[in-house]
C-alpha cells in the first residue's frame, strides 16, 4: 500500500505566493524563461532555471548555474521569502482550468514505493535528464518542485479535503498570467493529517506518476544516494522521501498531444492520402477545423483541407494496452511506414503540440509552409494510463498531456 507522510514545506508568505510561483523548468527554455522572469526578482526561476542570471552563453547545465541555484536558494530563504513551517503538514493544492477544478494533497511519497514499484510510471526517462535533476536536488539538498501523481479516488479523503475547502480560507488564492487558478490550504488539524497518512496506507494499493518522470526519478534516485552514504539510516530522515502533489484519479482529464510533420517522404498529398486508405476511412471535411471525438478517430490537416481518418479495425488490438493507443495506430500505420519516422525521439522531422494550443495552431503552422501535414489525436484516458503502469508497460513518446501545470513554489521540501 502507498506511503505518504506530511511535511515541514518551505513556502512563501502570503503577500509573495503569486510572484515567486512559476510553471516547472521543463515547460520553457532559457530565453522564455528570462522572458517570463523579467522585472520580478521573487520569481522561482531563478533557482529552477538559474541560467537566466548569467550569461546567455552560459551552458545550462554547468557548475556554474547549478551553483547560482544553491545560492539563489540560500538567498531566499534568508530573505524570508521562503519561510518553512513548524511542523510536518499535508497541504491541499487545487487548480482551475475553465469550469473544472481539481483538489490535490501535497505530501511527501516514499522513496522505497519508488524502488518497490509501488509508485509506478508509464514513460521512459532519459539518464541525462535524470542526472540535471539530480544535480538540482543534491545541489540545493531540496525537492523544489513537486511531481504530479494520481491515485484511485478514495471517498473518505475526497470528503476530508472537501471539509478543508469549505471550512476554511485558502491560504493562496490566486490566477496567473494564463489564467488558470491555484487555490492552497494548509491542513493544520493533527487528526485529519493522521488520518490521510492512515486511508493511505489502508485504502490505495499504488499511486501513478502522471506528470514529471524525470524529477520523480532524480528525486528517488538521490534519496537512495543519501542512504548508502548514511548506512545507519532509520528511513524516517527526510531523504526518504520526496515531494508530490497526489490527485485522484476521478478528477483529471488528460489533453490530447498532436502531431505535425515537416514533409510528405516524398509523396504528393494526392499520394499520400491515396495511401492512407490502406488503413483508414477518410472523410474530407473541408476549411473548417475537425477535432476527433472519440477512440481511435484523427483529424488530419494537409494542403489546407481537414480530414477525418477512422482507423479500420484490423489495424489494431483492443487486447493490447499499448496496441490500442491511438498515438501506436498513427506510428504504426503512418508516422513509420508512409513518413519513414522511425525514432520519435530524436527525429528531426516531427514536432509534437499540446492540445491546450487547440487545433488552429496547427492548420496555421502548415499554411505557413514551416509544416506540411498535422494530425490531431483523441486523448489518452485516465483509465489507459493506468491499465498501462498496471500491465508494466511504457507507453510511446509524446502521449499524454496534462493541463494547468503545477506552480513550483508553493511548497518545497528540504531534505534535511
Amino acid at each position: 500500500m502507498a506511503i505518504v507522510k506530511p511535511f515541514k514545506a518551505l513556502r512563501p508568505p502570503r503577500e509573495l505566493a503569486k510572484k515567486v510561483a512559476c510553471l516547472p523548468y521543463d515547460v520553457m527554455n532559457a530565453d522564455e524563461a528570462r522572458s517570463m522572469a523579467d522585472g520580478n526578482e521573487y520569481s522561482l526561476l531563478h533557482i529552477t532555471r538559474a541560467e537566466i542570471d548569467l550569461s546567455e552563453d552560459v551552458d545550462v547545465h554547468s557548475e556554474e548555474v547549478y551553483n547560482t541555484s544553491r545560492d539563489n536558494f540560500n538567498k531566499w530563504q534568508d530573505k524570508k521569502w521562503l519561510v518553512q513551517d513548524d511542523e510536518p503538514r499535508f497541504y491541499i493544492y487545487a487548480q482551475t482550468m475553465g469550469e473544472r477544478t481539481q483538489f490535490g494533497i501535497v505530501a511527501c511519497a516514499s522513496v522505497d514505493d519508488y524502488l518497490k514499484g509501488i509508485i509506478k510510471k508509464h514513460e521512459l526517462t532519459r539518464p541525462d535528464k535524470e542526472e540535471d535533476r539530480m544535480i538540482h536536488v543534491r545541489t540545493n539538498n531540496a525537492n523544489i518542485e513537486p511531481v504530479f501523481f494520481t491515485y484511485p479516488a478514495v471517498d473518505e479523503i475526497d470528503q476530508l479535503i472537501n471539509n478543508i475547502v469549505e471550512g476554511q480560507e485558502p491560504e493562496y488564492d490566486f490566477v496567473a498570467e494564463d489564467g488558470f487558478g491555484h487555490h492552497f490550504w494548509v491542513i493544520y488539524d493533527r487528526d485529519v493529517n493522521n488520518r490521510i497518512e492512515e486511508l493511505f496506507r489502508k485504502k490505495v494499493p499504488y499511486t501513478y506518476v502522471a506528470d514529471g518522470h524525470h524529477r520523480t526519478a532524480a528525486a528517488a534516485l538521490v534519496g537512495r544516494e543519501k542512504r548508502e552514504k548514511n548506512p545507519g539510516y532509520t528511513g524516517e530522515e527526510e531523504f526518504n522521501y520526496f515531494m508530490a502533489v497526489h490527485f485522484p484519479d476521478n478528477q483529471l482529464e488528460i489533453i490530447d498531444y498532436n502531431r505535425l510533420v515537416k514533409d510528405l517522404n516524398g509523396n504528393t498529398p494526392e499520394e499520400f492520402v491515396e495511401k492512407l486508405r490502406d488503413s483508414f476511412t477518410l472523410t474530407e471535411i473541408g476549411k473548417d477545423i475537425y477535432k476527433p471525438d472519440k477512440l481511435h478517430v484523427f483529424s488530419m490537416y494537409l494542403d489546407g483541407t481537414w480530414f477525418r481518418l477512422e482507423a479500420k479495425d484490423d489495424v489494431y488490438d483492443d487486447n493490447d494496452p499499448i496496441g490500442v493507443l491511438d498515438v501506436t495506430i498513427l506510428t504504426k500505420q503512418v508516422l513509420s511506414p508512409l513518413l519513414d519516422i522511425q525514432d520519435l525521439r530524436r527525429s528531426k522531422r516531427i514536432e509534437f503540440v499540446g492540445g491546450i494550443r487547440g487545433l488552429g495552431a496547427l492548420s496555421q503552422r502548415v499554411d505557413s509552409g514551416e509544416m506540411k501535414v498535422a494530425f490531431a489525436l483523441y486523448p489518452v484516458s485516465m483509465k489507459q494510463l493506468i491499465n498501462i503502469a498496471d500491465t508494466g508497460n511504457i507507453m510511446p513518446p509524446k502521449t499524454t498531456w496534462f493541463e494547468p501545470k503545477l506552480r513550483s513554489g508553493l511548497a518545497i521540501h528540504l531534505l534535511d
